[in-house]
């Protein structure tokens, strides 16, 4: 294993942790306590920090593949303005200390530099982010792996820098998976497709042959459960695994089963199975496909999600005259309404860190995405419009992926916004897009 030298002082800290996908260790090297770049995140006056992520050095044909990534994705968060190119006052060597002086004079605050190599048949890709203010290097990274998987070193590079800087979780090395909608209004093919947050790297994961909605990914296994019909037939929820594409249905033959959730551990579903004219929320174990109702009433309970512990599940009912968002333990216990006042609210998401609960607020003819906590309380709009729809969280629990479709002949969109409400962006996909779920960071998948 080879760390990165430290250039103009002495290392004060290094810490290791392995990345399953790559065959290196990869080596963090902390900065010294008067190293000061950090970004807060909220407030009225918040402003993305200015910073630059040079131009790699190395490889000319991987080099600029990573740095690109990098600065892409450090823009699409929101919270960093990259500078251009053109305003660069030098081509650092990433052996030396930068000229910061003439960095400081740009009136950014970070700069990445970072070298791709190719060496025996594999590629080392090494980064640093310096402190341009205090002229200290805060964190350097070395990566090892092959040509094919070179740009996933960018998402990594990029979670390293924006959790140094903003002290929040990583979230760039994941996957989103959504239902991609092609042909006429009236009758669209609708197929389980992924990719990686960015837009990058889709595959079609069915063939079209029936319809999917509302997939969810699992947090600890490859599976998806997604709901799928074909003409003809009761919808039906199904698992499909990323990995060896095996495929099974879940649930009883006879009963039309939808919206299904996995828990934390992956072991179990939650899903919502049709009763006669009711819905209720059943679990089954999928060892044993054991299955159990945990709600049953005259009304139509649906959409369930897990809290990340596990002992709770959040839901819709209408049970109060309207849909509003429920929450109860995850045995059926003490369920409780959380959503109040005008409207309605529905497809409820625990975020990954447990603090909040996003949901779809319809009223006034608009449709709002909003997250509160898990009591109800601090209800906030985070966007609204038209046909909002369908919120899942990023990793991180910072970011709200949902999808907006305009009416008309046209069809959704993908966007993320974040849990300020501060930054909005646009989710590239091929073609009409709707129904998203954010991946699980990566790890070793």
């Amino acid at each position: 294993m080879q760390n990165l030298p430290s250039v103009g002082r002495r290392p004060t800290s290094i810490a290791a942790r392995l990345i399953a996908v790559f065959t290196l260790l990869t080596a963090f090297l902390a900065g010294p306590a008067q190293a000061q770049l950090q970004l807060r995140i909220g407030g009225g006056n918040f402003q993305p920090m200015p910073i630059a992520i040079a131009d790699f050095g190395g490889d000319p044909s991987l080099a600029g593949l990573v740095s690109g990534v990098v600065t892409n994705n450090l823009r699409r968060s929101g919270y960093f303005t990259p500078l251009e190119h053109g305003r660069f006052p030098e081509q650092p060597n990433f052996d030396a200390a930068p000229n910061f002086e003439k960095w400081r004079a740009t009136g950014v605050q970070g700069l990445v530099t970072g070298r791709v190599v190719r060496e025996a048949g594999r590629v080392k890709v090494e980064f640093r982010l310096w402190d341009v203010t205090s002229g200290q290097q805060m964190t350097g990274q070395q990566y090892g792996t092959d040509a094919a998987n070179v740009r996933r070193t960018g998402h990594l590079i990029s979670d390293a820098v924006y959790t140094k800087i903003t002290g929040l979780g990583p979230w760039f090395d994941s996957r989103i998976a959504f239902v991609d909608e092609t042909g006429p209004k009236e009758n669209r093919r609708k197929r389980l497709m992924v990719m990686d947050q960015d837009g990058a790297n889709v595959r079609a994961i069915t063939s079209g042959e029936m319809s999917v909605v509302a997939p969810r990914y699992s947090p600890a296994t490859q599976d998806i459960a997604f709901m799928a019909q074909a003409n003809g037939h009761q919808p039906r929820v199904q698992m499909i695994n990323l990995e060896t594409g095996s495929r099974q249905a879940l649930g009883n033959v006879d009963s039309m089963s939808a919206s299904p959730r996995f828990s934390p551990d992956g072991r179990k579903i939650v899903m919502s199975v049709q009763q006669g004219g009711n819905a209720d929320i059943v679990t089954m174990d999928l060892a044993s496909k054991a299955q159990r109702s945990i709600t049953n009433g005259m009304a139509i309970d649906t959409s369930p999600t897990y809290s990340p512990d596990g002992s709770q599940i959040a839901f819709e009912s209408d049970r109060g005259g309207s849909q509003q968002v429920y929450v109860m333990g995850a045995d059926g216990s003490n369920p409780h309404r959380i959503t109040f006042g005008a409207g309605s609210a529905s497809q409820p998401a625990f975020s990954p860190r447990g603090d909040l609960i996003a949901y779809t607020r319809q009223r006034n003819g608009g449709f709002a995405i909003c997250v509160s906590k898990p009591d109800g309380s601090g209800e906030r709009v985070l966007t609204e419009g038209f046909h909002n729809e369908g919120p899942t969280f990023a990793p991180n629990g910072q970011y709200v992926l949902f999808f907006r479709d305009p009416g008309g002949q046209g069809g959704g969109k993908l966007f993320m916004v974040d849990i300020t409400g501060k930054v909005e962006q646009p989710v590239p996909t091929p073609a009409y897009a709707s129904d998203p779920t954010w991946s699980p960071l990566l790890g070793g998948r």
